[in-house]
């Protein structure tokens, strides 16, 4: 089989390439580098299954050309950062729902019928239900969500222009070696420049799902090879929550620091639109046969381990 997979140059891109070249894909990649690395594909260099394009999703043109041919479309290009959308109010609309609207409009005229997309958690909200099942009628507190509960929309929609079939999966917190952001990377940031003090943002208390890249892959094409509706939601997940608190912990002790002051910034949540508590349901997903191999903290202790020789290294 042929895939494309967007943002296949990132974190969780690049891990779903490796796994789809070693199931016998053939597998382009498109990547503008604004978050990706040429650098998470250099160990595939030579590899006559492995096409790369860089070019954004933006960009209908480019976009339709790299549709072209393929049987399925491994949505994961995506403007995920939050706190970045408080300043700039388009940029979820323009990367995110745009860049989608012409990855479906490419895959109707080209006669490409897979899509699988990388949803997220955030569309939640603050929810009132916990675990929260796919079912959850959610109030949006992000622009981030909002625009990846739009993206589902239209391609839910386009299911019914053509001969379209559409996975999404909300992701929790994806962690794992290649992961660049977010709290493990954060954290191993600020030790390294003051070892005697971490500030923490929020209260250190949110409660959340941190999943091992691996374990999201398997879930994706899990998914994808088990269920056959036009439209397949699934949450994606494990089923135990951590704190930055509990990371912290991890991340000292693999430091092998003491005496590290904590320090609290930004009330209950760190930032406008980060949801203080993340449970899904992952019934769903594990009825067709899949569950995850990592504990929460041994994804993070993974991470940590990663991110501490990275970052002592460059």
């Amino acid at each position: 089989m042929k895939a494309l997979v967007t943002g296949g140059a990132g974190f969780i891109g690049s891990h779903l390439v490796d796994k789809l070249l070693a199931d016998g894909f053939h597998v382009t990649v498109i990547d503008n580098l604004s978050e990706g690395r040429i650098d998470n594909l250099k160990h595939h260099q030579g590899n006559s299954n492995l096409t790369y394009i860089r070019g954004d999703i933006r960009d209908a043109a480019t976009i339709s050309d790299a549709v072209k041919g393929n049987d399925v479309v491994f949505h994961l290009a995506a403007h995920a950062n939050i706190r970045t959308s408080l300043v700039n109010h388009r940029a979820d609309l323009e990367h995110n729902l745009v860049g989608t609207l012409n990855i479906l409009e490419a895959m109707l005229h080209h006669g490409v019928r897979d899509l699988v997309f990388a949803s997220t958690s955030a569309l939640y909200g603050e929810a009132s239900i916990e675990p929260t099942p796919e079912s959850y009628a959610p109030v949006q507190t992000s622009l981030y969500g909002a625009s990846k509960l739009a993206c589902e929309a239209y391609a839910e929609a386009y299911t019914q222009l053509g001969d379209v079939r559409f996975w999404a999966y909300r992701f929790s917190n994806v962690v794992g070696e290649r992961c660049r952001r977010g709290v493990i990377w954060d954290f191993v940031t600020k030790l390294r420049d003051n070892p005697k003090e971490l500030e923490i943002l929020g209260d250190g208390n949110q409660s959340k799902e941190y999943i091992y890249v691996a374990d999201c892959i398997e879930g994706i094409l899990t998914g994808y090879r088990n269920a056959a509706d036009r439209v397949n939601i699934f949450n994606l997940a494990v089923e135990e929550n951590r704190t930055p608190n509990d990371v912290a912990d991890i991340i000292i002790r693999e430091m092998g620091l003491t005496d590290v002051k904590r320090r609290y910034t930004g009330g209950r949540r760190g930032w406008i639109g980060d949801n203080p508590i993340v449970h899904l349901d992952i019934s769903k997903l594990k009825s067709l046969g899949w569950k995850p191999k990592f504990s929460a903290d041994e994804a993070i202790k993974r991470t940590a381990v990663w991110a501490i020789k990275e970052q002592t290294s460059s």
